[in-house]
């Protein structure tokens, strides 16, 4: 069987739900890092405040309770990092029975796909969950270089490097943030694939789910107002 022999076992709506879906992916990501100024996402209002955390650790003594933070920071990208691991080896597991998947699958929801689309459909899974691992392993080796970074910004606050070393680290510390929350972003959408297991139409109405989800908490949440007061 020649690829375009397999590529037509998809229909049309298959090509347009997963269209849809990564465009989806793709727009609400950069509508979250480059919001209106009049409309903050949640993300920018956090980041703002991490940078007011890099001004406030210049004079706190002892700054203990800052590497606390940032050690529980860098707990969250590793256990999701492991997570998206195990996930993806559970995956490809299936992707190595995926006869046997077809055969269960196509009797509870009454199709006939062939092998190689369920096979397609768990590889587009397997994609997301390792764009996943990537963010929050290299989340994890950025919230490292910003406990360096906070460990030299000198302890006087006088000295004319503690400012630029401050701001350096609340950048990279922001920009942590920023690839946890893609990861983040990778899983809600590695879900939304597996809804095409029960159909184009089933992804597509998960397509929209994920994304009103993704809106409401990063535009319309209750913790964004509680931040905005």
């Amino acid at each position: 069987m020649t690829w375009l022999d397999r590529i037509s076992l998809f229909t049309t709506l298959d090509f347009v739900a997963l269209g849809i879906m990564l465009i989806g992916w793709l727009l609400i990501g950069w509508r979250i890092e480059h919001p209106n100024s009049k409309k903050l996402s949640t993300s920018q209002i956090m980041a703002i405040f991490r940078r007011k955390w890099m001004v406030q650790m210049i004079t706190r003594e002892p700054r203990i309770f800052d590497a606390q933070i940032l050690s529980g920071l860098r707990q969250g990208t590793a256990f999701f990092a492991s997570t998206s691991v195990l996930a993806l080896g559970g995956v490809l597991a299936v992707m190595g029975n995926a006869e046997r998947l077809s055969g269960v699958a196509n009797d509870l929801i009454l199709m006939d796909d062939p092998t190689f689309v369920w096979e397609a459909k768990l590889g587009i899974i397997a994609l997301f969950l390792t764009n996943a691992f990537l963010k929050f392993a290299w989340s994890n080796r950025l919230f490292g270089y910003a406990a360096v970074l906070m460990a030299a910004v000198p302890n006087d606050a006088c000295d004319p490097e503690c400012i630029p070393c401050a701001n350096k680290a609340a950048e990279i510390n922001v920009l942590a943030a920023q690839s946890f929350n893609r990861g983040l972003r990778s899983i809600y959408f590695a879900l939304t694939v597996t809804a095409w297991i029960a159909g184009s139409v089933a992804m597509l109405l998960a397509t929209f789910f994920t994304l009103a989800v993704i809106w409401r908490r990063e535009f319309g949440s209750r913790s964004r107002t509680i931040l905005l007061s």
